[in-house]
């Protein structure tokens, strides 16, 4: 034993160095093995994000035909082309499928919507910007929105309720927007928040009127014709909208009306929520 552990002692250095070896390879071998974990924990959650935008991919163009109520779970399944059990992966049932459409049909919108007001130098800009990107992004997504019109009033309620609430953030960002107008002050919340129901109304009615095409009697649209029925329904919008604002800038709150909306940071106005 004694002679054992004079070797050991007297072979320091190169047990030593050997050790460290073996441990610089038991690092890099855990080391390669994390980062394999990593790398392929990264390519399963691109396949399973892949996979559940090929099933809101697939639900949406089945949704073109036909209503949420209507549509069947094996059917979006053999759309995606996955497997029905590999369904619940991703959503518990149709509805939340649908809840996600509705996201993915207003989020970005509202975006768009919100970067105009910050840019837009006056009221005046603001519709025409508005009006604009609302028009672009129902043509680049119409079948996002023609899911959107159908199932407002439609037979699911969860989708219903999302739709209405998702409505409701952008009649909050235009409470928001129209309190911190110089003219603002003399606004009841409730006046604010009528007015901006109006605005997302005629938002969604626009949206709706864009979505119409008129094909003739073999299905085929005249391009020429339905680019100037666009531009009439958008220059109608900016009318409109301009008539709403000169009738925005005379409105008076009746003496019953509701508290005023309270102040913000900088005394801006703002909606309670």
């Amino acid at each position: 034993m004694g002679h054992t552990s004079d070797h050991r002692a007297g072979d320091g250095g190169r047990g030593s160095t050997r050790s460290a070896a073996r441990s610089a390879d038991r690092g890099a071998d855990r080391g390669g093995r994390s980062g394999g974990r990593r790398r392929g924990g990264g390519v399963r959650e691109a396949q399973k994000a892949q996979t559940r935008q090929a099933l809101l991919d697939a639900g949406l163009r089945l949704l073109d035909r036909q209503s949420l109520s209507s549509l069947g779970l094996r059917e979006v399944t053999r759309e995606a082309g996955i497997t029905p059990t590999a369904f619940y992966r991703h959503f518990r049932d149709l509805e939340e499928l649908g809840e996600a459409l509705v996201e993915e049909s207003f989020g970005p919108l509202r975006g768009l919507v919100l970067e105009v007001r910050l840019v837009a130098a006056d009221p005046e800009e603001v519709i025409d910007r508005s009006v604009d990107a609302i028009a672009r992004h129902v043509d680049e997504h119409p079948a996002h929105f023609r899911f959107v019109t159908r199932e407002r009033f439609g037979g699911v309620r969860r989708v219903r309720d999302a739709i209405s609430a998702r409505l409701a953030d952008f009649a909050a960002d235009l409470t928001a927007y129209f309190a911190a107008q110089p003219d603002g002050p003399r606004w009841t919340l409730d006046d604010l928040r009528m007015l901006a129901d109006l605005y997302v109304d005629h938002m969604v009615i626009t949206a709706a009127k864009l979505l119409e095409s008129e094909a003739d009697s073999h299905g085929v649209v005249d391009e020429e014709a339905e680019a100037a029925r666009r531009t009439a329904i958008t220059d109608t919008a900016r009318r409109q909208l301009r008539l709403i604002s000169a009738g925005r800038r005379a409105w008076t709150a009746a003496p019953e009306a509701a508290t005023a909306a309270p102040e913000g940071p900088g005394g801006a106005r703002v909606a309670r929520s």
